[in-house]
């Protein structure tokens, strides 16, 4: 078993495009996201920047299978999710990750 993974939902400013992702290192994906890295990604076209959840697998394995689970779905289960940790849709980014460094 190697390390763990992170499922996330990131959102632009208007919350009208949701992009889940999983990587194994959150704070630097999403830094990469808010910065625009990748010129020609999903996320930079659309200014997908806002961290609105986020979930700690006890494997990578068991991470990219719940992303594409969450990929799956419809955007309403998605909205579900998010709400259900995030009601007021913050930027969590802001409000808790950035604490860990």
């Amino acid at each position: 078993m190697g390390k763990g993974g992170w499922v996330y939902i990131m959102t632009n400013s208007r919350h009208t495009v949701l992009y889940v992702g999983v990587t194994s290192n959150l704070i630097g994906r999403v830094k990469q996201h808010r910065s625009g890295f990748y010129k020609g990604s999903f996320t930079a076209r659309y200014r997908v920047n806002k961290l609105v959840y986020y979930n700690l697998y006890d494997s990578i394995e068991v991470a990219i299978a719940e992303e594409k689970r969450l990929k799956g779905g419809s955007r309403k289960q998605k909205i579900k999710l998010i709400e259900s940790m995030n009601p007021q849709w913050d930027d969590l980014f802001i409000k808790e990750v950035a604490k860990w460094i």
